[in-house]
């Protein structure tokens, strides 16, 4: 089974992406072919791509422990299932982080101060853990392809990096929130010119079009980090806010889903030539009331704790989406888009 992977952001929710990861490294006939990756997803994406480049999933397996262990500033984030049961739930946990007088301080003062202001006191905390990855892995053209969503603040574009292009510079900027850290420069190599980069979420979270390249698998399995639906109307500041967040941070995956439904439409009407386009077949492993639960509080300021939660939900929903369709893998899409748009 060949399959694509595509990778959304979303701060410290990204450790869901690493129970994902860690419960697809263990299926022995699974093949990950290409990675795109966005903000967290760019780090999950680094991290799993340097391993599997080495051709070892358990190097991989660690690359992604280590990262979140980084995240979450312990050693062992690895905690036994039975352990949970004596931590509070996400959601509760979200409301303690939302209601903490921490939260607020940083919610308050990145509404009301630039990150430039903080001049010679102005630090990246994602730069000690992006340097460490190994770049001659992270860029070999052994193992998966790997692509960088970023967006490019001069134009309001996606720019896409892959191979060699992949750098510090570039998966800090993928995981660049303007309101947050400074936009990061990057000197392009053939022109010598100087553009600056913000967070890839607000144009592709994740880019899906890379993954449409003939000598990729026509398989795209998106692990969804915000959920695409919210049955209940936000009513709350809080609440409205969240769910502005993740309809931005969806709107350019919805575009994309809707033109591969479009296409994959026209194909099966035989309205264009066979081979013109992809047939693309969408899978998403997602926990939606999980995610929903959830809130942006819980995205800035991760716990040990929740990370580890995080990551047996996303173990948890791989398994089931492997016992439900990996037999589908190669055949057909396991995500009705027809009815997502209808």
């Amino acid at each position: 089974m060949r399959i694509n992977l595509a990778l959304q952001g979303g701060g410290a929710h990204g450790a869901y992406t690493w129970g994902v990861l860690d419960r697809l490294l263990d299926e022995p006939d699974l093949e990950i072919a290409g990675i795109s990756g966005t903000s967290a997803g760019a780090l999950n994406g680094a991290a799993l791509k340097a391993g599997l480049a080495r051709g070892s999933r358990q190097a991989a397996r660690d690359n992604l422990d280590r990262l979140w262990e980084q995240v979450g500033a312990t050693d062992d984030l690895r905690l036994a299932p039975w352990m949970a049961a004596f931590l509070p739930t996400p959601a509760q946990i979200s409301r303690a982080v939302e209601a903490s007088p921490l939260y607020q301080w940083i919610d308050t003062v990145g509404r009301m101060v630039s990150p430039y202001a903080w001049g010679p006191f102005y630090a990246n905390p994602l730069q000690r853990i992006v340097e460490q990855f190994h770049y001659d892995a992270v860029c070999d053209t052994r193992g998966p392809r790997l692509f960088v969503s970023t967006t490019k603040v001069r134009t309001g574009k996606i720019r896409v990096f892959e191979g060699p292009q992949v750098t510090v510079p570039v998966i800090l900027a993928s995981a660049c929130l303007p309101t947050l850290f400074q936009a990061i420069e990057i000197v392009c190599p053939d022109t010598g010119t100087v553009d600056a980069y913000w967070d890839g979420g607000y144009t592709g979270n994740p880019a899906l079009f890379p993954l449409f390249d003939p000598a990729l698998p026509k398989d795209i399995v998106v692990v969804n980090i915000n959920p695409l639906e919210s049955p209940d109307l936000p009513r709350t500041p809080t609440e409205i806010q969240n769910r502005i967040n993740e309809i931005s941070f969806n709107s350019s995956l919805l575009r994309e889903l809707r033109a591969i439904n479009f296409v994959r439409e026209l194909i099966a009407e035989g309205r264009v030539p066979e081979g013109v386009f992809k047939d693309v077949l969408i899978h998403m492993i997602a926990d939606d009331p999980l995610m929903r639960s959830l809130s942006v509080a819980t995205k800035l300021l991760p716990t040990p704790g929740f990370l580890s939660q995080l990551r047996q939900a996303g173990f948890a929903a791989a398994d089931t989406f492997l016992r439900d369709h990996s037999g589908k893998i190669g055949h057909q899409a396991s995500t009705d888009l027809p009815k997502m748009f209808g």
